[in-house]
């Protein structure tokens, strides 16, 4: 068995709001072209993703909703009939075929699903994936359907598997919690910056769960300008502990890569050390508890430029067991891109040195995000003790 198979279509490039808007899969394009560069990513490590079908979609949307996005992007229907359904705003705006490209991105997920569970590949990645914000029946936050929450539905259903779904967005995974609140045999890991200041603004600690669900949502709601160590040190803890409460058959990780310094869209001081980390406990956590099935996703990360296609490089590397480059990237793969993008790249895979001004409240918001995690991890020990 390979350690990992890579999803990708060029197809999946469609899923394209405007030349402007901040979500842009170009960044696909980037970490594929990154990866090559450095002999660790080859034509038969990827296969390519399938279009999710209507059946499949339904796991996780309204039959109404899907054919209203149909509609919409065949240009059959006005804004004012895709309003209610989150569809035409300036966060998800319409685009022409955008069910068909919607699908696409939800296949990838159910075709990396298939490798894993069929044991083809220890674990999968497909990079398009990600849509943590998308609902039953409305559009949200640049996400048309919610890939994660289809493929775990067709975990259940197919395999009946136990899913640990870990989302490490800046951005709350709100889409996937709420479709499973109320289910036992899914567990939502989420660390995000507070919704004091963020889209969605949901997220909070005391989001536990509901019914036979509670005590299976577990939310991690830090500070504003949160730097490396304390990231970590949640990530770290959090993870090691849910892992053992929950002891899953499968895992599938979100990984947003805009936590960093450089994201546009957040206020979070993170840094590519963080997204070194995230994917390696992943994956020495997914072969200890689940047999080394392991599902990754892409997400949010809205610098595509100088921190995607280095963050979620790493995620393909650790899938491989592949050390991590140091050094600089290439050059050529820095003259290519260079020509195109408006802000000056990072040569090296590092992060430059003093990236940022030092935070005066540093040590305020490591015991702010300290006693935050002791609230949100107090069920599981509870429980222990």
């Amino acid at each position: 068995m390979r350690n990992a198979y890579f999803v990708y279509s060029p197809e999946q490039l469609g899923y394209k709001f405007s030349d402007d808007h901040p979500f842009n899969h170009k960044r696909l394009t980037l970490t594929i072209d990154l990866l090559k560069s450095i002999g660790a990513l080859h034509d038969d490590d990827i296969i390519p993703a399938r279009m999710a079908t209507d059946e499949e979609l339904l796991l996780a949307h309204d039959a109404a909703y899907i054919d209203i996005v149909k509609k919409a992007g065949h240009g059959q229907l006005s804004p004012a009939q895709c309003e209610n359904y989150g569809i035409g705003t300036e966060d998800t705006p319409v685009f022409e075929n955008m069910h068909e490209a919607s699908a696409l991105l939800v296949g990838g997920t159910l075709t990396a699903v298939d490798c894993v569970m069929e044991g083809k590949s220890k674990h999968a990645l497909n990079l398009a994936g990600g849509l943590h914000h998308g609902f039953r029946g409305r559009a949200s936050g640049f996400c048309i359907y919610n890939d994660s929450n289809v493929a775990i539905k067709y975990l259940q259903k197919k395999y009946n598997a136990r899913v640990l779904y870990v989302d490490t967005d800046a951005h709350h995974g709100d889409g996937v919690q709420w479709g499973f609140y109320d289910d036992p045999n899914v567990c939502t890991l989420s660390i995000h910056e507070t919704g004091r200041y963020l889209f969605p603004g949901t997220g909070a600690v005391t989001e536990r769960g509901n019914g036979e669900g509670y005590g299976t949502s577990f939310n991690f709601p830090i500070d504003a300008f949160t730097e490396d160590e304390s990231f970590l040190e949640i990530y770290e803890q959090s993870m090691r502990d849910i892992f053992e409460f929950f002891k899953p058959d499968v895992v599938i990780t979100q990984n947003g890569a805009d936590a960093h310094y450089f994201d546009p869209l957040t206020h979070l001081y993170g840094t590519m050390n963080i997204y070194q980390y995230i994917p390696k406990l992943a994956r020495e956590l997914a072969n200890e508890y689940c047999g080394g099935k392991w599902i990754g996703v892409g997400g949010g990360g809205y610098d595509i430029w100088r921190v995607v296609p280095r963050a979620w490089s790493y995620v393909w590397l650790a899938m491989n067991d592949i050390p991590y480059p140091t050094g600089n990237i290439s050059d050529e793969w820095l003259e290519k891109y260079q020509q195109e993008a408006p802000v000056q790249l990072v040569p090296t895979w590092d992060d430059p040195p003093n990236l940022y001004e030092p935070i005066p409240r540093t040590a305020e918001i490591q015991e702010k995000n300290a006693q935050m995690m002791k609230k949100a991890l107090h069920i599981i020990h509870k429980n222990n003790v």
